[in-house]
């Protein structure tokens, strides 16, 4: 399993995580470091809340690419296709492109919660799987407009799906989706405490914008005690 080109997909894998959208984006577009704004995460969610859906759209686009990018890596390795060889390589090189997302080489190791990018990780692994978690992400957030809560859930089903749905007996994606979870939980504690406390923002993402919508620079300053949930 550890051999030379292994260790260069590897390589890649992390260093696709790394492209911060977030960060290059705001700064190159807008002058501005997202991560100095909003909850100080180089993600989706804060792009889409300090910068507005222009931005919003294409980072989000980007760290979904970037995870299932990686992945898609194991294809140009010797291991058949659907082999357990082949979907470790894929976890791995996952894993290695989620890293990047959170501690990305070209941002100064501060980039977000990784949200977006593990769901390129997870379409590219078990499309099924994800799609019916992405199903489920999209009906509480309609029902609840709570980002963090529609991720924490969908995070949660996931592991069913794949163990009870679909059957795997692959032990690595069975443990891989049992992390995903528990990594999800522990990179939302503080939406958790808001949640419970009912002060969690909800999002505006489906919200059309009004005419009399305030300047960048207001938006900005407003949005700086809110927190990213898909970062």
């Amino acid at each position: 399993m550890i051999t030379a080109n292994n260790i260069l997909y590897l390589i890649l894998a992390y260093l696709l995580g790394s492209i911060p959208s977030a960060v290059w984006i705001g700064k190159y577009f807008y002058k501005i470091d997202v991560r100095e704004y909003g909850s100080g995460n180089a993600g989706s969610t804060n792009v889409f809340r300090v910068l507005g859906k222009k931005a919003g759209i294409p980072v989000l686009i980007i760290d979904i690419l970037k995870g299932f990018a990686a992945v898609s890596l194991a294809y140009v390795s010797s291991y058949p296709k659907g082999s357990n060889n082949f979907i470790n390589l894929q976890l791995i090189l996952g894993i290695a492109a989620l890293v990047g997302h959170i501690f990305p080489i070209f941002a100064s190791f501060r980039g977000g919660k990784g949200i977006a990018t593990l769901l390129g990780i997870v379409l590219a692994i078990h499309p099924y799987a994800a799609s019916i978690s992405i199903s489920v992400f999209i009906i509480v957030l309609l029902i609840s407009s709570y980002v963090s809560l529609a991720s924490i859930i969908s995070a949660i089903v996931f592991p069913i799906i794949v163990i009870v749905v679909f059957k795997s007996n692959v032990p690595a994606l069975i443990i891989f989706s049992i992390l995903i979870p528990i990594m999800v939980l522990i990179t939302h504690q503080k939406n958790i405490e808001r949640l419970i406390r009912r002060e969690e923002s909800k999002s505006k993402l489906l919200k059309k914008k009004k005419p009399e919508e305030k300047p960048c620079d207001e938006v900005i300053e407003e949005q700086m005690e809110m927190d990213a949930d898909l970062d």
